[in-house]
């Protein structure tokens, strides 16, 4: 297979919806391995991936998939395979019978070898002549996956897969992916759960408001999002005293003096977190509660977002 099977290139690519911008002049390369899509949700994810498989046309700038138009050219199906959030699969077929017709769907030359291949290769064989709709959440989407893998395509692009999964499933959708990075697929998963990216990716790219705020890989996206300013609620037992002595601390940026405590603004996690106790030691006071207050994933992708704009 060819390297340039495998890319998929966005240049200034941006998709809007009359006045509704969806993504914004996203530029990126994917190419053989696992990519993590991370982003809350409605930051664009769902779109983008859209348009990697031909469904909508961008409104401006380039996308390429295996070196040619996405839009438009059913020619990229050869090498795309699509596992979609929302699942179309009819309850009343087995799983022999769903992999099966994607594969005659394609025009294989050999739809039941193919099929065969697909359900041993995500581990259906077992229940393959079983109703979907008598199916875990987990067995449904290796089904899927098997029915998106059955024409053996170089690129597979998965919408939230490990939604409604157990942690078993997840373990075992995880070590699929695994698989596909090392066989020299490419390979995009979106997710807005960052431990999900963190244990199957390589690479990291970061979807803020339609926006690619941050791209790398998992180490490098997690410093932007240690070193990113925090803010802390702290209770102690004289919050005046204690707001005094962490004026002089170098890692805080800020406090706010509060009826419920204080609210510490500071630019290093790691800095404070262990100069605190430090202070509160020497000072003779007693910190009775700590907690960060801007921990949820939309504050930390706002941080990102922030440093594109």
């Amino acid at each position: 297979m060819d390297r340039q099977d495998r890319l998929v290139e966005l240049r200034n690519v941006s998709r809007w919806y009359g006045n509704v911008v969806a993504v914004n002049d996203v530029t990126m390369t994917l190419g053989a391995g696992v990519t993590g899509l991370l982003g809350p949700n409605g930051a664009g994810k769902t779109t983008l991936l859209h348009m990697m498989a031909g469904f909508l046309a961008p409104s401006q700038g380039t996308l390429t998939v295996a070196g040619v138009p996405a839009w438009r050219n059913p020619e990229v199906y050869r090498e795309i395979g699509l596992v979609s959030e929302r699942e179309a699969v009819h309850g009343f077929l087995s799983a022999w019978e769903f992999v099966l017709a994607s594969a005659k769907l394609h025009r294989l030359p050999d739809p039941a070898g193919a099929a065969r291949r697909a359900i041993a290769l995500v581990e259906m064989e077992e229940a393959q002549y079983r109703r979907i709709e008598t199916f875990s959440k987990g067995m449904r989407q290796r089904t899927r996956v098997a029915a998106a893998l059955v024409h053996d395509p170089s690129i597979l692009l998965l919408d939230e897969p490990f939604n409604g999964m157990d942690p078993r499933q997840r373990i075992h959708m995880m070590d699929l992916l695994h698989r596909m990075g090392r066989e020299g697929r490419t390979v995009l998963f979106s997710s807005h759960i960052l431990e999900e990216v963190e244990q199957v990716s390589g690479t990291v790219q970061v979807m803020v408001a339609g926006r690619l705020a941050a791209s790398g890989d998992y180490r490098s996206i997690r410093r932007l999002m240690t070193h990113r300013p925090h803010v802390f609620a702290i209770h102690s037992t004289d919050d005046r005293r204690l707001a005094i002595a962490l004026m002089h601390e170098e890692s805080v940026n800020g406090i706010d003096v509060e009826k419920s405590g204080l609210a510490v603004r500071a630019g290093d996690y790691g800095a404070f977190t262990r100069a605190l106790p430090k202070i509160a030691l020497r000072e003779g006071v007693r910190v009775r509660r700590l907690t960060p207050s801007d921990e949820s994933l939309e504050s930390v992708f706002s941080y990102l977002i922030a440093g594109v704009q």
